[in-house]
């Protein structure tokens, strides 16, 4: 059996705005000895593999075996999840040791952090193997990312928000806020000499506020002042799905255009989820567990009897829909 080194993170290569706060209460709360199994959710493109990588490499130094980055995404076989943490540890099965086993044996008394990545998609499989893992190995944290939760015992989870949007007009306090930052590095990158004036800082500022602050969206944007100025996409911004296509070769098909991002996450519900959400889309300003209902109630929508409540929950830990501000007492999403 082949033990592991000391394993490095890899090297972001685009700076992190606007997630002190967050990255801040994460290490809080991993500096606890009650959570050993951390999940950060979030709907697709709202930064969770970047905040985990940061966490990880500021806490890596906390731990006495370091920190390990595991990519989960790429894995289209849920029999290759253990396999791939084995590989990224260095660990190469024994004999005829099953590579579960060789792994909790060599992490049983390993003071290490594990960061696991894109967990959604082999939820069903790997989370029961996860919380064995962690109770056979006393020392080891892990970070999970994952659009939907869990749902094993121990775990904590920790929902990534949205950039805030800017309220401000003066081009001294947008330049503070992190949206508008966002968008100004990554308009920079493509048109180096895009700055953020007196001209254009309405425009951005309604750009960020129109994508809700979510940093895969801006990022998408940010990348059509190669052709078009701010204003010409804010008013393009209507048909925002067809506009925000321009990630880069280098990222995942899922974060090359938003729909893509979106389309990630909606495969991975059940056909009564997916047909509930699809018609959520007739609501504007969000809507009452009682209107889910109205629609969810018709027979030839929902033949298996499930409780709209039940697909709304789901709904939720999936990071598709999310609390809204109450109304008179009303609780609505």
């Amino acid at each position: 059996m082949q033990r592991w080194a000391r394993s490095s993170l890899p090297a972001p290569l685009t700076s992190l705005l606007g997630r002190e706060t967050e990255i801040d209460q994460i290490c809080e709360m991993l500096d606890t000895d009650t959570i050993r199994l951390l999940t950060l959710t979030g709907p697709g493109g709202i930064g969770k593999t970047r905040i985990a990588l940061e966490v990880a490499s500021r806490l890596e130094s906390e731990y006495a075996h370091g920190a390990c980055f595991v990519p989960l995404a790429p894995i289209q076989d849920v029999t290759h999840v253990i396999p791939a943490v084995a590989k990224t540890l260095g660990i190469q099965e024994s004999g005829d040791a099953m590579v579960a086993e060789v792994l909790s044996s060599v992490l049983r008394d390993r003071h290490m952090l594990l960061a696991l990545d894109n967990f959604e998609h082999v939820l069903d499989a790997a989370a029961p193997w996860l919380s064995d893992l962690l109770a056979q190995c006393p020392r080891l944290t892990v970070l999970v990312t994952s659009r939907a939760a869990l749902h094993v015992t121990g775990e904590w989870r920790f929902s990534v928000p949205p950039l805030p949007v800017p309220d401000a007009r003066s081009l001294d306090m947008l330049l503070e806020n992190a949206a508008i930052r966002l968008f100004v590095a990554r308009a920079a990158a493509v048109h180096h000499d895009f700055a953020l004036d007196d001209a254009n800082a309405e425009s951005v500022r309604d750009i960020c506020r129109q994508l809700d602050g979510i940093p895969l969206a801006i990022e998408l944007a940010a990348a059509r002042v190669s052709m078009l100025t701010p204003d010409e996409i804010v008013a393009r911004l209507s048909g925002r799905l067809g506009l925000l296509t321009s990630g880069s070769r280098d990222l995942p098909a899922r974060h090359q255009t938003m729909r893509n991002a979106i389309a990630w996450s909606y495969d991975l519900l059940s056909e009564s989820e997916q047909l509930l959400f699809r018609h959520l889309s007739a609501f504007t300003g969000g809507f009452s567990l009682e209107a889910a209902a109205s629609i969810f109630a018709m027979p030839e929508w929902n033949a298996d009897g499930t409780s709209v409540m039940d697909v709304v929950a789901s709904l939720i830990d999936h990071s598709l829909v999310r609390h809204a501000p109450a109304e008179a007492g009303e609780i609505r999403f």
